[in-house]
C-alpha cells in the first residue's frame, strides 16, 4: 500500500515537472533580428505607444511575462534541478523583459519605475498611473465636446473647425462617433442668427459628407458677408443722400 503511494507521489511530481518544462519551453524568449525600438514612452498617448511596447515583446516572445506569475519552485519535487533550472530560467528572461519596458521610458519617468524588478509588476503599475489618467483625458475631451458653442462674433467656419479638432481627439482616445452624429452636432450648435439656415439643413433628405457642410457653411458665410457689405453700402448712400437734401434745403 505504501509502495502504491510512493508511485502515485512520484508520478504527479513527474506530471508538475514535465509540463512546467513545456510551459518554460513555449514561453522562455527566442532570438530575432528587430531594427526598430517603440519611441520612448514620455507620458502622453499611453494606449498608443503600450500597443507598440506589447507588439515588440510579443515579436521577443515575451508577452507571457506581463501576466503570468512565475513557476512555482518546491524542494521536495522528484527533480529539483530541473525545477530550479526552469525558476531561474524564468527569472532571468523576466528580468530583461522588465529593462526592455524601463529602456522605453523617458529619463524621468524611468527614474521613477526602475525600483519595479518584475515585468508584470510594472506593467500593472503603468497601468495603474496612466489609464487613470487616460479615462480623465476622455472625459475631458468629451465635456469640451458636450460644452463647444457657436457665437455670432466669430467666423462660423472657423468655429466648425475648432469643433472639429475636438472631434479628432475623441477619435483618437478610442471612442467612436459616426459621421451623421458629426454634422448633426454641428449644425445643432450653429450660432441663433443661423436659424434659419440650421432648419433648411435638418430638412435635407439626401446625406451629406462633413466636407461637403463645410464648404456649404462658407458659400452662406460668403453670402452673408456679402449682403452685410451691400447693405452697409446702401445705408451710407442714403445717409449721404439725407445729408445732401439737408444742406440744399438749408
Amino acid at each position: 500500500m505504501s509502495h502504491t503511494l510512493n508511485n502515485s507521489s512520484n508520478s504527479t511530481i513527474e506530471v508538475i515537472v514535465a509540463a512546467q518544462a513545456q510551459a518554460a519551453s513555449q514561453t522562455l524568449p527566442v532570438t530575432i533580428s528587430h531594427n526598430e525600438n517603440p519611441v520612448k514612452f514620455t507620458g502622453e498617448n499611453f494606449k498608443t505607444w503600450q500597443q507598440k511596447m506589447l507588439f515588440y515583446l510579443t515579436m521577443l516572445n515575451m508577452k507571457t511575462f506581463l501576466k503570468d506569475d512565475p513557476p512555482i519552485f518546491r524542494v521536495d519535487e522528484k527533480d529539483a534541478i530541473i525545477a530550479f533550472n526552469i525558476v531561474k530560467a524564468w527569472n532571468n528572461f523576466d528580468f530583461l523583459c522588465c529593462n526592455y519596458i524601463l529602456k522605453r521610458l523617458s529619463d524621468e519617468i524611468y527614474e521613477i519605475y526602475s525600483i519595479k524588478k518584475k515585468a508584470k509588476k510594472l506593467r500593472v503599475s503603468l497601468d495603474h498611473k496612466y489609464k487613470t489618467e487616460d479615462v480623465g483625458a476622455k472625459k475631458f475631451i468629451v465635456s469640451k465636446f458636450l460644452n463647444f458653442v457657436m457665437v455670432d462674433s466669430k467666423a462660423v467656419v472657423n468655429q466648425v473647425q475648432e469643433f472639429q479638432l475636438i472631434i479628432h481627439g475623441i477619435l483618437v482616445e478610442g471612442m467612436y462617433i459616426s459621421e451623421s452624429f458629426q454634422i448633426t452636432t454641428i449644425i445643432e450648435k450653429l450660432p441663433p442668427t443661423w436659424n434659419d439656415f440650421n432648419n433648411c439643413l435638418k430638412h435635407k433628405r439626401k446625406e451629406i459628407k462633413v466636407e461637403n457642410l463645410i464648404v456649404r457653411l462658407r458659400i452662406e458665410e460668403d453670402n452673408r458677408g456679402r449682403y452685410l457689405c451691400e447693405e452697409y453700402h446702401r445705408l451710407h448712400k442714403r445717409q449721404n443722400s439725407s445729408r445732401i437734401s439737408r444742406l440744399l434745403v438749408s
